[in-house]
């Protein structure tokens, strides 16, 4: 049954207002894929943070006009999925990526973070970028580490005092 023109305005609304507020867009072919294998993708993008929904393309070319995903409209042909990572910028093509080494079926067309368009063999990369929590983590190692150093330097200097001092304790003992 197809959808009358306020349901395709709600539609176009809520896909709009999604990628208004992404960090990354994946759209992929999904023509052989079963429904039960759709309903798996969902759920592993439901858990990832991800928003996916299939829209006719018509009505995808809307929705991102006038966001930083404009630059998909030329590749949004074929029966399409689209993926949105709302949390972090590779959750959505650690999702896709996933999804796809176990459904051949399922093409990535398109790949797309912060207002540029990437090519597909792109998304490997953009699927190992790290979360947010591991970005601060590593951020946070880079700059305790001069401080270790400079610690572990300043009680190397006593340290040593203290071992010279015992070599000497333990010459003049067995001489």
């Amino acid at each position: 049954m197809p959808l009358n023109l306020e349901q395709k305005k709600a539609v176009v609304a809520e896909v709009a207002e999604v990628a208004s507020t992404a960090y990354s867009a994946i759209a992929a072919e999904y023509r052989g894929l079963t429904v039960g294998e759709m309903t798996e993708l969902r759920a592993k993008a439901r858990e990832a943070g991800v928003y996916v929904r299939v829209v006719k393309n018509s009505l995808a070319r809307r929705a991102v006009e006038n966001t930083d995903f404009e630059c998909m409209k030329e590749g949004l042909t074929g029966p399409l999925v689209i993926a949105f990572s709302q949390e972090d910028p590779g959750a959505a093509a650690r999702v896709i990526k996933d999804f796809a080494k176990d459904h051949s079926k399922l093409v990535v067309k398109v790949v797309s973070i912060g207002g540029k368009l990437l090519a597909v063999s792109d998304l490997e990369a953009l699927s190992k970028m790290p979360t947010y929590e591991q970005a601060v983590s590593m951020l946070m190692a880079v700059m305790k580490a001069p401080v270790e150093k400079l610690a572990r330097t300043i009680n190397e200097v006593p340290g040593k005092l203290v071992r010279t001092v015992a070599a000497i304790r333990d010459a003049k003992e067995a001489a």
